[in-house]
C-alpha cells in the first residue's frame, strides 16, 4: 500500500547502524497520502507521496 502512483516511490530497505556500529535491518516508508484527483474527466482517489504533491505533479480536487 505504501507506494506513490505518480513516481512509483515505494518501501526501501537498509541497515540501521548504532553508535557501536551494530547493524540491524530496517525499512523506510514514503510519506503517502490518499487524495482526490481528476483523471480523464472522472474523480479518483489515489495514493500520492507528499513530494509529488509539493512539486505540483498532481492537481487536487
Amino acid at each position: 500500500m505504501a507506494m506513490c502512483e505518480i513516481c512509483n516511490k515505494k518501501v526501501s530497505f537498509g541497515n540501521k547502524v548504532s553508535h557501536s556500529n551494530k547493524k540491524s535491518r530496517r525499512t523506510w516508508k514514503p510519506n503517502v497520502k490518499k487524495i482526490r484527483v481528476i483523471i480523464n474527466g472522472t474523480r479518483k482517489r489515489i495514493y500520492v507521496c507528499t513530494s509529488c504533491i509539493k512539486a505540483g505533479k498532481v492537481v487536487r480536487v
